[in-house]
């Protein structure tokens, strides 16, 4: 087992990332900027190093100061977490470089990965059901670039290939407005990714987000944990997530997680990893995936008794999997519900002191958070300040005690979206399941 680990991160994920390797015997290292020394995670890390003022740029994104953390603390591996630098290629292979382990994929899965024009170049070699598209970065080619609109039907979706949360994406309804819309994306993809790239695919008027989390040791060993339904979005930010996905048959999930296991020998995949998907007309179709540990794993790991991050840890050891494919039973449902520092009306970020805090409790119910009395939510980052997880023997038990747990949860001091949630729990469509992408966008806006 490893040593020591550096965590490179902060919040809610950092301090779950330590309670993980606590359980395993591994000794951890809390990275942190001036901003963020009192946060939990580094108060109970065995060793700490500040990387930098508040800025991500100047902290939590800094490779050297993350890599010189783990030189001088003689830490053996650094852990991302999920934001910040997780997904970055580049960082991966400078940490490989100094002599640490990278818990995640190697840089160059990553990197095949992160970009979506090759990444869905892979999957299609692999089998996976793509959505139709340019099958490739879109050139220069006016008449060929219509051409393929046309063959595709509007709508389509134009996106940038180093895209991702829910940005660099424009829909093209007409081929009047199809060349001044790509100009448009190229030019945003450029400034906000690095990356002018583009593709183009079909636009899914009316899909749900389904993803399958899949594991993968060192071994050739690999398996997959089922499926998740993140399609309560706003802004193409989750709000929701829930597992099992509603309407998605033993079946189904049995086929979609055969073919994510097997992209994932096919590439050679390391560590924890997720499959996203749109869903619509009982088809699925490969979007992106993603290269580490997901927000919403919690749900995924209630209705499985599969701990992720410790998988990860044993996994980056060089540790084989303990599971094996038929290990893998669905138990109940589970659901979760990112909670935010932000007006529940105008969702505009809302740090400030923590002056009271009361986490819920009972049967089925766990909540991911690094808050307590008295700490103050820095406005430099992220607005999520945690999790608040259900789980039951039905779908219909789990929203229960989610109703339960948020009569319960206090926070007092800051604004919070803990009412946006109630007031989904009790909306009609959502109860029913199987609610597309764009239904709770379209729900707020009607309710202005």
């Amino acid at each position: 087992m490893l040593d020591k680990v550096v965590i490179a991160n902060r919040g809610e994920i950092a301090l779950r990332i330590l309670r993980a390797c606590r359980e395993l015997g591994i000794r951890t290292v809390a990275v942190h900027s001036t901003v963020d020394r009192e946060l939990k995670h580094v108060r109970l890390a065995d060793e700490t190093v500040c990387i930098g003022p508040p800025p991500a740029a100047d902290s939590y994104l800094n490779m050297p100061a993350i890599i010189s953390a783990a030189e001088v603390t003689d830490a053996v591996a650094i852990h991302p977490g999920y934001g910040f630098l997780s997904e970055n290629a580049d960082f991966a292979e400078r940490v490989e470089q100094s002599g640490f382990i990278f818990i995640g994929p190697k840089p160059e899965t990553i990197r095949l990965m992160g970009d979506k024009v090759s990444a869905i170049r892979a999957m299609q070699e692999a089998g996976v059901p793509c959505v139709p598209g340019s099958d490739g970065p879109l050139g220069d080619d006016a008449q060929e670039i219509q051409r393929i609109a046309h063959q595709i039907g509007y709508p389509i979706i134009i996106k940038a290939s180093g895209g991702g949360g829910g940005r660099g994406m424009r829909v093209v309804h007409s081929e009047a407005a199809l060349l001044t819309t790509l100009d448009l994306t190229r030019s945003e993809a450029g400034a906000a990714f690095g990356n002018a790239t583009v593709y183009m695919e079909k636009y899914l008027e009316h899909p749900r987000h389904i993803e399958v989390q899949v594991l993968a040791d060192t071994h050739g060993h690999a398996i997959h944990l089922g499926e998740r339904d993140c399609s309560m979005q706003r802004r193409h930010q989750k709000v929701i997530e829930e597992a099992p996905a509603p309407g998605i048959s033993p079946e189904q999930r049995r086929r979609i997680g055969q073919v994510c296991v097997d992209a994932c020998q096919r590439i050679g995949y390391r560590g924890a990893g997720t499959f996203e998907f749109l869903y619509q007309d009982g088809e699925f179709y490969f979007i992106e995936m993603n290269t580490r540990v997901q927000v919403e794993h919690p749900v995924t790991e209630l209705i499985t008794g599969v701990d992720i991050v410790k998988e990860q840890l044993r996994i980056a050891a060089g540790l084989p999997l303990d599971y094996r494919q038929t290990d893998i039973r669905i138990s109940g449902h589970a659901l979760e519900c990112r909670l935010n520092a932000e007006d529940p009306e105008s969702f505009a970020p809302s740090p400030g002191t923590i002056s009271q805090y009361h986490p819920p409790g009972g049967p089925g119910i766990r909540v991911d958070s690094h808050l307590y009395n008295g700490y103050r939510v820095p406005p430099n980052y992220d607005s999520m300040i945690g999790k608040l997880i259900a789980h039951g023997e039905t779908r219909e038990v789990a929203i229960a005690r989610m109703r339960g747990a948020l009569v319960e949860l206090v926070i007092e001091g800051i604004k919070t979206n803990a009412p946006l949630h109630r007031r989904i729990l009790g909306d009609a469509r959502f109860l029913n399941g199987g609610a597309d992408i764009h239904y709770l966008e379209k729900q707020l806006l009607e309710s202005r």
